[in-house]
């Protein structure tokens, strides 16, 4: 059993400091009672927080997306939420969800709800799944958010497969070709080097081959293992300071936002990760909404389905226009983070008075317009690949017979 770090007064209001062993947070309260205690605090001391963070370990989309699927399905048969993640937890195959589903269980069954219990596990439950419980819990339609979940988590496996299916000829390509070329620079160019000294000399050297020249020396030195050091710091660096500051997280949901402009639309990565996120809050707005539960506090839940920080700033800007009597439409336009037919669509229906169903209606057809974008995206990266890896190969063919043919008098 872990041991708590506890603070609590006796009957003569002395404060008191030390450690109990219990089997949860609630049988600590109830010992220190017992005791003739008053306690002001108790929670899991350093080391026991250590070694519980130490043990939980990630558990795979599979596992996770048949999780919630069958949570779904006894929740919908009548099993209670309690004996549904007892039978879940001594059928699971998976020793990491296993020993998750121990700990959700101990704390529903202390009386916590599912969503914060699953809050203790972020490495296994995403943010987005813990908001979309909440809702479900908030709005009495669980049984439908876990499905939705599980379908969610689904689709992110198969598109992950998908991606990584599609990357792994041109990632082959990849690194072979970067092997040939850096093998070429470091052992075979450095042979031309008294012939293209000679013309550096009298400055015939073609400006492609003395930048190949200077990539060649800086492989062949010290520098190299600096630039790579320095790349693999740097890159620990940053994704501590995403992992480990608010700022850093902030930061990072800007960048998978960013697209560029062509025009009037704009491409890359960000808009359809910003239609993504659209999509489920729409959804979970609009289902909220229509069990009945108050604009303002769906709009809360719903705000942290996006899971993106910029995106959930300008919802609850929205949010605090509600308290002041103005509708959610004018916010959202306002922030340049949603679309102007979807905002349009907002203000039509808040007119109509039927905004739960235009919500989903909005989910339904920006999932449809997203799925046909990640699709085209799929198809394009392994041509722009190859593409960058023949450019790389051709400016080293260039640089190198430039020289050649400029010397022989054919260029």
């Amino acid at each position: 059993m872990p041991d708590f770090a506890y603070t609590a007064r006796d009957a003569s209001g002395a404060s008191l400091t030390g450690t109990i062993t219990a089997a949860a947070e609630r049988d600590a309260l109830t010992t220190l009672a017992g005791r003739g205690l008053f306690p002001l605090s108790v929670e899991l001391n350093d080391a026991a927080k250590s070694k519980a963070k130490a043990g939980v370990k990630r558990v795979g989309g599979k596992h996770l997306s048949a999780f919630y699927s069958q949570l779904s399905d006894l929740l919908k048969s009548g099993v209670p939420l309690l004996r549904s993640l007892e039978l879940l937890e001594r059928k699971s195959a998976a020793p990491a969800l296993q020993a998750v589903l121990e700990d959700v269980r101990a704390e529903v069954a202390e009386g916590n709800r599912l969503a914060d219990a699953m809050r203790r596990h972020p490495k296994a439950f995403s943010e987005l799944a813990v908001s979309m419980v909440t809702a479900g819990e908030e709005g009495g339609f669980l049984e439908d958010v876990l499905k939705r979940i599980a379908a969610f988590t689904e689709h992110q496996q198969e598109l992950r497969g998908k991606v990584l299916g599609a990357l792994v000829y041109p990632v082959f390509l990849l690194v072979m070709g970067s092997a040939i070329v850096i093998g070429m620079v470091t052992f075979f160019v450095p042979n031309f080097a008294p012939i293209f000294e000679r013309m550096a000399s009298t400055g015939d050297l073609p400006a492609a081959t003395s930048f190949l020249m200077a990539a060649s020396d800086v492989l062949r030195s010290q520098w190299a293992l600096v630039i790579v050091a320095a790349v693999i710091a740097g890159g620990y660096l940053l994704v501590r300071y995403v992992r480990d500051t608010e700022e850093g997280r902030l930061r990072f949901d800007q960048v998978r936002l960013f697209g560029w402009k062509v025009g009037k639309k704009e491409i890359g990565f960000g808009p359809i990760a910003r239609n993504l996120a659209i999509a489920r809050f729409c959804r979970i707005l609009g289902t909220l909404l229509h069990n009945g539960v108050p604009i303002l506090q769906s709009l809360r839940i719903a705000k942290d389905a996006t899971g993106n920080r910029v995106l959930s700033a300008a919802i609850e800007t929205a949010a605090e226009s509600i308290t002041a009597g103005r509708s959610i439409a004018g916010p959202l336009a306002s922030s340049g983070q949603f679309p102007e037919e979807v905002t349009e669509m907002i203000a039509v229906g808040e007119e109509a008075n039927n905004l739960e169903q235009v919500l989903i209606d909005i989910a339904d057809a920006t999932e449809r317009h997203t799925a046909r974008q990640l699709d085209l995206f799929v198809r394009l990266l392994e041509p722009i690949m190859l593409t960058v890896m023949a450019g790389a190969i051709l400016f080293l063919c260039i640089a190198l017979m430039l020289p050649i043919l400029k010397s022989s008098g054919i260029a």
